[in-house]
Parts: C-alpha cells; structure tokens; sequence
C-alpha cells in the first residue's frame, strides 16, 4: 500500500522557519529522505561570518544527514535559504523573496523561536508571538498554501497542570494584540517595556512560556480562514529511530540535568521524582509535523465536514496513557546506564539526592556542590593552573534557578487529536510516520539515549577501550 503522505508532499515546496534548530533540521532531514518535495525554502540568517547558503552547506558535515546524503549526495540543492530574521519587523524578508514565497509555497511549518526562559521580554515578544503573526499575514497572500502548522509547547499554558488540547486565552493578562501595539509604542524604550513584564506574566513562570500562549492566542483570533493546526511537543529529546537512533545536539531542560547526571556534576537537585516525564523523542516529533500538516490539508479540503468557525486544532504531544514514565524512573535509568556508557571525564563519584523543597535545595547544594568545588580550585591554583569549578557551579546553579518549575511541578496532558490522527493514518503511514508514544520502549529509548548523549554532546567515541577506560574512572572514584 502506497502512503498516503508521502504521495501528498511529492512536488510540494515548503517554506520552514527555525531550519537550524533541533526540531527543524531533522524535519529537513526526513522530508529529503522519505518524500519527493520539490523544494524546501528556509528561513535563515547569516551567522558568526558565515552567509546563509554557506550555513545550509554546513549541514553537509553534520552526522544527522550522513544517510541521506549517501543515497542522494545532491539532495541539499533542494533547500533554498530565504534571508531574515524572525526578531525583525516584517521578518527582515526582501520585497524580492517576499514575492517568491507567495507565488511558490504550498506549506509553511514556522518553529522558529528562542527557547531561552531568561529572555528580556522584548525579545521574546519579537520572536515567538510577533514573528508569528508576521507569519500568518504572510502566509495569507500565499495563492498556493494548503496547511500552516504552528509549532508551540506543551507548556505554552503551564499556569494549568492538566492541560488539553483547547485554547487557554483566560489565563493571559492582556490580549495579544495589546501586548503586541505596547510593545511597538514603547519600541524605543525596551528597558521600560521589560520592567512590565511581571505584570504582564503574572502566573507565567518566564517569558519563553508566556510569549508561546500569546502565539497560541494569535493562531485562534488572527488566523481566518487559512488551514493552521497547532503542534505542541513536550520535552524534545534524542531520536528513536531516524535517521539513527541516539542523535542529539543540543542541551535544553531534562537533557541538561541528564547531562550533568552523567558527568556526576549534579549530586542534588530540585527535582520530583514522582512527577511525569514529559520526553518525546525529535523523530516522532518530526513525524507528527508532517503528519498534522497533510491532514490539516486535507481537512481544509473537505470544509463540509468541519463546524464552521471552529478555531485551528492543536495536537498535544507528550507520553500519556499507560505508558507514562515518572522522573524516578528517568534518574533510575541514568544511575544503571552510566556504568554501562560512563564518561571518562566524569567529575566525582556518581550519586544524586533529590528534594522538591528549593530551600533544602540550595543548603545541601553548599555541602554537595560548592564546597567541594572550592576544595578542588584551591588545589588547581597550587598547581598553577586556572581554577574552574566554583565558576561552574555557579553557572549550573543559574540554570537550575531558571528551570526549577518545570522539575519540581507536574503535568500531564490530553493528546486526543493526536491519537485520533495515528488511528486515521493507513498502515503505510504509520511505519513511515511513526510517532505512536504508546509502542515506544522507554527502556530500549533511554538505553540510545544516553549512548547518543555520550557521543554527540560528551564527545566520547562508542569504542569498547573508550568505554573500558570510563568504567575504570567510576571504580577508582569510588575507592
């Protein structure tokens, strides 16, 4: 049986934002191996001396499109790089692109954003809730576009722990559209704009958080008749299966304390053990996008059927059902795991203490972290070398700061949307778009998991003298 997917992006040309982000760079990766689209434009900006195109032939070096450009070693020429910036006025697109775009594109997938919780207000504001709607208004003078997908968070309304897939425009402050117009009136003055910001948040933990749920409110109000769907994905973790399992890239949320977990740098965290994990692995994530975008299209298609004037769907992607795992048993699995892939730089001895009191957090981080810390610079300056690790705890300590909502609090999430979309999907669809949560082998993933951790973020080869030698430093940290 043919998939019906992949026949719907044959000759397709896309328009994708946030191409250089996790997410985005293996939706690339999939849409290039697995469909026949004609061309992917990319939104992108010129970068530390490199233009646009040079960025994209970067890719080329990357171990994510390794198998794909062995079967098709040309197949990047079909990604286009578009100039801009999504924290510029008008996305920073020449009028000359801005024609190309409207005349050519059939889909747009905007996942551009700064995932950054300590973001000034003002640049989260230009790039996650005003870039958004640069993007709608664009999009309605595409002649060609079939389906807009938005991709959000899962904890885009986090003020809430049971969260469904609906809109949650009661728990903002103020509505979008008014943030945005205080924004362009106080252009000038961005400090004074920023200083609003807790009255603006409110019960939102930090801006990243909160300029999602504006995003999400302008999708609801601004987007009209265009065929959009939301995607929300929960902690976006490693891939399962594609292009290879374990690849990984960058350290956000449960990535970073697992990371540190590893090394044996965090020996106490804020952290409930009891609360849900919220991982999802990049490839599925990627799969849904796809997914949702042609039934978006196809839904648009058959207007008949749908109310009308119902607002866009969204589609909550997190673990749900009965194959929800819990942070202890994400701990648990890094304590087995880290002799099986140990690290051979790892700091001390690995062990880790959890409490989800951030008093008790940051009294015992002096006796787990600090003072050793400051015990072992002392004896690099003996040495005559450059004391770091007080430094780096600090640092660590600035970061946990930031993310300690998320890993003291709980959530879970409706996913119906979703599991209404995979029971729709041929078998076809299904194994070559697979993002089923409820199949997923949580053990099989965080085994690849913390392999790929070791091996793209930790840089260790996968060699079994590599390993010996990790092994070796864990048994004489223990003596």
């Amino acid at each position: 049986m043919e998939s019906e997917i992949k026949k719907f992006y044959e000759d397709k040309t896309i328009f994708l934002t946030g191409a250089s982000g996790f997410l985005g760079r293996v939706t690339i990766e999939k849409l290039l191996r697995a469909t026949e689209v004609k061309r992917i434009y990319v939104l992108i900006r010129p970068k530390r001396g490199k233009d646009t195109q040079e960025r994209i032939a970067g890719w080329k070096t990357n171990p994510l499109f390794e198998v794909l450009l062995k079967a098709k070693p040309n197949i990047l020429e079909r990604v286009v790089a578009i100039e801009g910036d999504c924290k510029e006025p008008d996305l920073a697109i020449s009028p000359t692109d801005r024609d190309l775009l409207t005349q050519q594109v059939d889909l747009v997938m905007h996942g551009a954003a700064t995932v950054n919780f300590a973001e000034p207000l003002h640049v989260a504001l230009d790039i996650n809730t005003r870039a958004t709607y640069q993007m709608l208004q664009l999009a309605k003078q595409m002649h060609r576009l079939v389906a807009f997908v938005h991709v959000s968070t899962a904890f885009s309304n986090c003020i809430i722990h049971f969260i469904t897939e609906r809109y949650y425009p009661e728990y903002l402050s103020c509505s979008a559209k008014k943030v945005l117009a205080l924004r362009e009136m106080l252009d000038k003055d961005t400090n004074l704009f920023d200083k609003m910001a807790p009255v603006l948040l409110d019960r939102f933990p930090n801006t990243y958080t909160y300029t999602k749920a504006l995003a999400e409110q302008l999708i609801q109000t601004e987007a009209g008749d265009l065929p959009v769907c939301i995607f929300r994905p929960g902690s976006i973790a490693a891939t399962n299966k594609e292009p290879f399992s374990g690849w990984i890239d960058n350290i956000y949320g449960p990535i970073a304390i697992i990371h540190g977990l590893l090394y044996s740098v965090l020996r106490v965290l804020p952290l409930n053990l009891n609360a849900e994990s919220n991982i999802v692995p990049v490839d599925s994530c990627a799969n849904l996008v796809l997914s949702c975008a042609w039934r978006t299209a196809m839904e648009a298609a058959q207007r008949k059927e749908q109310v009308i004037g119902s607002p866009p769907v969204i589609y909550n992607f997190a673990p749900s059902g009965e194959n929800v795992i819990n942070n202890a048993y994400v701990v648990d699995a890094v304590k087995r795991e880290r002799h099986v892939y140990p690290v051979t730089l790892a700091k001390w001895y690995p062990f880790m203490h959890a409490t989800t009191k951030p008093r008790l957090f940051k009294l015992a981080a002096i006796f787990y972290h600090l003072l050793p810390a400051y015990m072992v610079d002392l004896y690099l300056r003996l040495r005559g070398q450059k004391a770091r690790m007080v430094a780096m705890y600090q640092k660590i300590h600035r970061n946990i700061d930031v993310m300690q909502h998320f890993m003291i609090n709980n959530w879970s999430f409706e996913t119906f949307n979703t599991d209404r979309l995979w029971e729709c999907m041929s078998e076809a669809d299904r194994q070559l778009f697979e993002f089923d949560m409820q199949s997923l082998d949580w053990d099989s993933y965080l085994d690849r998991l913390f392999l790929g951790i070791r091996t793209y973020l930790c840089k260790k080869d996968s060699s079994e003298e590599s390993i010996r030698r990790g092994r070796t430093k864990i048994k004489c940290s223990a003596l």
